[in-house]
């Protein structure tokens, strides 16, 4: 053991610059920092780099993600088994790094914008974590871990099954995962899955975690259970003591390649996995496909609720090049010409060769919705400054809009802070720079904002003037951004929001959204999904009319 701790004012010391991954940082626990394109802010994160470290090695990658009311600098101290000392508060904790024995991996914690789950912004964060060590460091792709306790565990569950090729394995520690996070479990077959659970634990319910493994088994993933008796809501002590994690980490090795892929995605946002990716899907409906190689150049697959997918067949080593492709799929034998690229459309009950075709005008990639995509990334709040309103009215325009900006407020010692910063402003003051970079969320109606004006003649609803106990709020796609439409009341004053890291900040009320909401205050009228081609289904659209407050324009 060594001592490896930094004075805090040492943490971002620089060396002489050089080495082929940028600037040279001495090894051991430090801080560092990327710019986040959401809010030009810059985040931090906090590292640890091994010692002795060879800029020439590729070196493993952990991942690993804090829990509520906790911080990138404390979740790196736990990951290393070195948790609060007697009667130290996670403040004092937070503010050193102590001694811990030395392993052979590169760690990095997110602070992930404080306690808000990881969805929308906070997931960018942490790929934009690994984008940033990746480009400092060199790292072996194959060798990439993930793991986070309590909410941070949660997290690991969502961004390892949405995305599960990009890792060897991931660890779970008393974990509570956000809302549908089960559709994508089927997506583990080829990622190991370590769960940890105190059995005496308040917050996470023992219960729920055992069945997340059993879920898991029952699928046939490689999960490891583990549960400590009578241990409460900090069993991260156990799973992390000594540093055994990284003992565990290193049994695994990712395969890019693997012979068969089982992929389910409700979205185009989590589109591919593998060598499988989804063309054609309806956004909000569980996708799957479940495909093999059961011969050299010689597949079969079985799909559900999909229609259109590639096989990118090159580099796997059951692939031979320039031959014929076979593939019997969902009960229909195919013979398709050799390339390394296989693209698969439905066509009635069968399939035929071909990419899916892409209507402009359908949802896709980056244009799909729910409502919480247009506050996952850059956007702007922007409240409307028309009708000749009074000195008061524009002030409460003005105050509504800043309200639902607010993001970087503190919750108290549980729950803690939330660091996002947008910004908010009159229509009138928005800059071409933001229609090109930003989503807009967009406030009154075409009488008071004239962006909503701008757009109006391709808005697919509008709430009646006169219902003034009314919102309506929805997302629509505008030259590749989203627009989020609000008019009447604000979306905060629909109901009890979905998520529970949701707490007091408007935009994470959205998570767990669909597409649209129409509601009275405290009441929810009508919610759902626009259908593929952004439009009402019609039972939703009956339901919508019969109100007498809404407009559809279709």
């Amino acid at each position: 053991m060594r001592r490896i701790g930094l004075p805090l004012a040492a943490a971002l010391l620089l060396l002489a610059a050089g080495g082929a991954w940028g600037q040279r940082l001495r090894p051991g626990p430090q801080v560092l920092t990327f710019h986040s394109e959401v809010d030009d802010t810059e985040q931090p994160y906090a590292l640890y780099l091994p010692e002795p470290f060879d800029e020439s090695k590729r070196y493993p990658l952990v991942i690993t993600l804090h829990g509520a009311g906790s911080n990138h600098r404390l979740n790196l101290r736990r990951v290393f088994g070195r948790s609060n000392a007697e009667g130290e508060t996670d403040l004092e904790a937070s503010r050193y790094f102590p001694d811990w024995n030395d392993v052979p991996y590169i760690v990095a914690a997110p602070h992930a914008r404080g306690t808000m789950g990881y969805q929308g912004v906070a997931e960018k964060d942490v790929w934009d974590v690994v984008a940033d060590v990746k480009h400092r460091f060199a790292i072996d792709e194959d060798r990439i871990y993930l793991t986070g306790l309590s909410m941070g565990g949660g997290g690991a569950l969502w961004i390892g099954l949405t995305r599960p090729d990009a890792w060897a394995a991931i660890a779970a520690v008393c974990p509570a995962p956000p809302p549908g996070t089960e559709e994508f479990a089927p997506n583990a077959l080829h990622l190991p899955v370590r769960v940890m659970q105190g059995g005496a634990d308040p917050v996470v319910a023992p219960a729920a975690v055992r069945e997340w493994a059993e879920r898991l088994r029952r699928l046939d993933v490689g999960v490891e259970y583990e549960e400590y008796e009578g241990v409460g809501h900090d069993s991260w002590v156990n799973a992390y003591a000594d540093g055994r994690i990284f003992d565990w980490f290193g049994r695994f090795r990712r395969n890019p390649h693997p012979d068969r892929v089982r992929f389910s995605s409700d979205r185009y946002r989590y589109g591919e996995a593998y060598w499988v990716r989804l063309d054609s899907l309806t956004p909000g409906t569980v996708a799957s496909i479940d495909v093999r190689f059961t011969d050299t150049n010689t597949l079969e697959a079985a799909t559900s609720h999909l229609d259109g997918f590639t096989l990118r067949l090159a580099g796997h080593p059951r692939y031979r090049p320039g031959v014929q492709v076979r593939l019997r799929i969902d009960g229909h034998r195919l013979s398709l010409p050799a390339a390394d690229s296989v693209s698969l459309q439905r066509d009635g009950q069968s399939w035929t060769a071909g990419k899916a075709a892409a209507d402009p005008a359908a949802k896709g990639p980056g244009a799909e919705g729910p409502m919480s995509e247009a506050v996952a990334g850059r956007h702007v709040y922007v409240y409307g400054t028309g009708g000749a309103p009074s000195d008061d009215r524009l002030e409460a325009r003005r105050a509504q809009a800043r309200h639902a900006a607010e993001w970087s407020v503190d919750r108290g010692p549980f729950w803690g802070r939330v660091m996002v910063f947008p910004r908010a402003i009159a229509d009138r003051d928005l800059r071409p720079s933001d229609l090109e970079s930003s989503h807009l969320v967009l406030f009154g109606r075409r009488e008071t904002n004239s962006l909503i004006a701008r757009f109006g003649g391709r808005l697919p609803l509008e709430l009646d003037p006169a219902a003034d106990e009314h919102g309506l709020v929805y997302v629509y796609p505008a030259g590749g951004r989203y627009l989020l439409i609000n008019s009447g009341l604000p979306w905060w004053e629909a109901t009890s929001a979905p998520s529970v890291f949701a707490g007091s900040v408007p935009g994470l009320q959205l998570l767990g959204r669909g597409d649209y909401l129409l509601f009275r205050k405290g009441e929810v009228l009508a919610e759902g999904r626009f259908d593929r081609n952004w439009r009402l289904p019609e039972e939703a659209a009956a339901r919508l009319r019969a109100t007498g407050v809404v407009r559809i324009a279709q």
